[in-house]
């Protein structure tokens, strides 16, 4: 008789299902619930596998083939004993992530794949110790979290699996960060939602390929919620000031709460998670303040306004406004938009596309079909374009791009842009950068430039004079009288941990040793010389270069949890990182930074700093960035 709990489908129900499904992640997952390796010597592997039912170049007679092999599987699964075969060979699993990625990967991957895609179980991440310290140790143990998005409840996720005892301090009355506090119109994640999610929390149920922010923020505050994390947190409590006290190795935390009231809470170790995109910048504009309509950052969106029938200014053309100018053009009577410099952006097709419920069964019930596509998005949209972001010495075009890679992406971009603006010259000489593609944050095209050839939409890059009662005064003298003003203006992103005081050892004040904030530097992006059991989540020089900031989380949250179980299983009262280790890491950061797009002439953006040093970009793959983050090396640090 069927099983339906295995696979709750009939045989042509589970036909129907697999027309669906991405092949590229399906073969691999029948693989491991065959042990059937012959079956990736059977088929060419694609060489263009992307996300959704894109089969890349399979022939239609090996799509059917496939598709017939995993039915065949899934029913003798669905009908037989419902046993589970065990992790394949280091060899076969090489095999089947070449397969899946359409081209060789390096075999050292295949432990990150098992983490990452959860191959082998639930949550390979999960914290345990080595020697379980005593009662009264976790106890008397206590952590603060300061910050409660995705960095905060993943921390809070393994000090609750420790046993440690932890209070997350969470500015806002919700969890969700930077999800929570920003609402415009068409929000949404720019990575695909099966790879910008926990790696032990799988959702299969996902509305879109990029979804929108109240799904992400629900999918946070469910995690939370299942993991226990929620009961926590203090909410509506703001961090002003921290001092470590050296005699007692106690971090003395000073809070302020909704009421306005003080008071200080101590803790053994701080974990600060309060995220890099959470403090809006507002433009230094004359006269900003005596606009008399309504005015507004986008990170502040006012839902209560409305737009029909207005005439709209919009200052900024950065991640935000293009997502959310489209929607608002759609309104409005007038719509002008003040640009300093042009982005490049890219188009994807499935950027606003709804998944199908087809697809969302096959994630949620082909066993290890759900891993293998993310190990497939993970891999396609991380560490197989990082050569697109990196320098060649050699090649012959620097004025215009980095390299071969880049300017293929650059000639595939510029073609989707003049095609977008339908030949307009003026529009095209406005909107196509005049530095390498990549070089600032990548954006993805959600109607921006179809708005921008609508009538009553007018772009501007000339300069703002300054601000008046009744509109925007260009630099060249002109008033465009305007009812509504918003700032797209992004944040202060280089201002790390700002603007909390932060003090350490030997009264070191860590926004002075980050000159203001200008140069921030940690270890491997967490910690810092002078700060004993202080840890940063999304710290300096740990943006992605492509991929997932929740995957950088997860690789921090690992590293903070190995040292705090040094610490509690050997009686360690502190750790603190050596300076002559962070002098080391940053000399060979700075060196592959040279090789970053980022470092070109032309560049200039909140990746840098004033000196142009980047400093929230990591130069490195996130392979490279998980096996330095496995496990802390005592070494590195100075230990009491």
């Amino acid at each position: 008789m069927p099983n339906s709990d295995r696979i709750p489908a009939a045989d042509a129900a589970l036909k129907n299902f697999l027309t669906h499904a991405n092949l590229p992640a399906l073969l691999p997952a029948i693989v491991q619930l065959t042990g059937d390796a012959s079956l990736l010597t059977r088929f060419a592997p694609p060489t263009t596998p992307m996300m959704g039912a894109v089969e890349g170049d399979l022939s239609p007679v090996d799509q059917a083939a496939i598709r017939e092999i995993a039915f065949d599987a899934l029913v003798a699964y669905r009908d037989g004993d419902g046993t589970l075969p065990s992790l394949p060979s280091d060899e076969t699993l090489v095999e089947m992530m070449n397969w899946c990625a359409g081209e060789p990967l390096p075999p050292e991957y295949v432990p990150l794949a098992i983490e990452e895609a959860a191959l082998a179980e639930a949550d390979p991440r999960h914290f345990e110790w080595n020697a379980p310290p005593d009662a009264k140790t976790l106890e008397d143990y206590h952590v603060i979290v300061i910050g409660g998005g995705f960095g905060g409840i993943c921390a809070g996720i393994r000090l609750g699996q420790a046993g440690i005892a932890h209070t997350i301090v969470e500015k806002n009355p919700e969890l969700g960060g930077t999800w929570h506090e920003n609402s415009y119109p068409d929000l949404r994640v720019d990575v695909p939602n099966h790879f910008y999610s926990f790696s032990f929390e799988h959702n299969p149920h996902w509305s879109n390929y990029f979804s929108m922010r109240d799904e992400i923020k629900g999918y946070a505050n469910d995690v939370a919620k299942k993991h226990g994390v929620d009961g926590h947190v203090r909410f509506g409590t703001e961090v002003l000031r921290a001092v470590y006290d050296d005699a007692s190795a106690i971090w003395k935390v000073r809070v302020r709460g909704a009421d306005g009231q003080e008071e200080v809470l101590d803790a053994n170790a701080v974990i600060s998670a309060v995220g890099m995109l959470n403090r809006p910048q507002t433009p230094d504009i004359e006269g900003l303040d005596s606009f008399a309509g309504p005015s507004f950052h986008s990170s502040s969106w006012d839902h209560d306004l409305d737009f029909k029938g207005k005439r709209v200014a919009v200052i900024g053309t950065g991640a935000s406004a293009m997502q959310f100018v489209p929607r608002i053009a759609e309104q409005v009577s007038e719509l002008t938009i003040f640009q300093r410099s042009a982005h490049w952006a890219s188009f994807n097709e499935k950027y606003r596309a709804e998944i199908e419920d087809e697809f969302k069964w096959c994630l949620a019930h082909i066993p290890f079909y759900h891993s293998w596509y993310r190990f497939l998005l993970f891999w396609a949209g991380s560490d197989r374009a990082f050569p697109v972001f990196q320098i060649d010495p050699a090649w012959e075009h620097p004025e215009r791009s980095t390299s071969e890679a880049n300017d293929l992406f650059r000639m595939g971009a510029s073609m989707y842009i003049e095609d977008q603006l339908g030949g307009d010259p003026e529009l095209i000489k406005k909107c196509l950068p005049d530095y390498p593609p990549l070089g600032k944050r990548p954006l993805m095209d959600n109607g921006w430039y179809s708005t921008l050839v609508q009538d009553h939409v007018e772009l501007h890059n000339d300069g703002i004079e300054k601000i008046v009662p009744e509109g925007v005064v260009t630099k060249d003298g002109r008033t465009i009288e305007v009812d509504i003003l918003i700032l797209a203006t992004g944040f202060h992103a280089g201002k790390f941990l700002w603007p909390m005081e932060i003090e350490g050892r030997d009264g070191a004040i860590l926004n002075e040793r980050w000159e203001g904030g200008e140069n921030p530097k940690a270890y491997l992006g967490i910690t810092m010389p002078e700060f004993p059991n202080l840890f940063c989540l999304y710290g300096p020089n740990t943006n992605p270069v492509l991929g997932s900031v929740i995957y950088m989380l997860e690789c921090q949250t690992t590293y903070i949890m190995s040292c705090l179980r040094e610490m509690l299983e050997n009686g360690h009262r502190s750790i603190e990182c050596r300076a002559e280790v962070q002098d080391e890491y940053y000399e060979r950061l700075d060196t592959a930074m040279d090789g970053m797009v980022w470092r070109h002439p032309k560049v200039s953006s909140y990746y840098n700093n004033k000196h142009g040093r980047v400093i929230t970009n990591i130069p490195w793959t996130m392979y490279a960035y998980w096996d330095m983050t496995k496990a802390v090396d005592l070494k590195d640090y100075k230990v009491v």
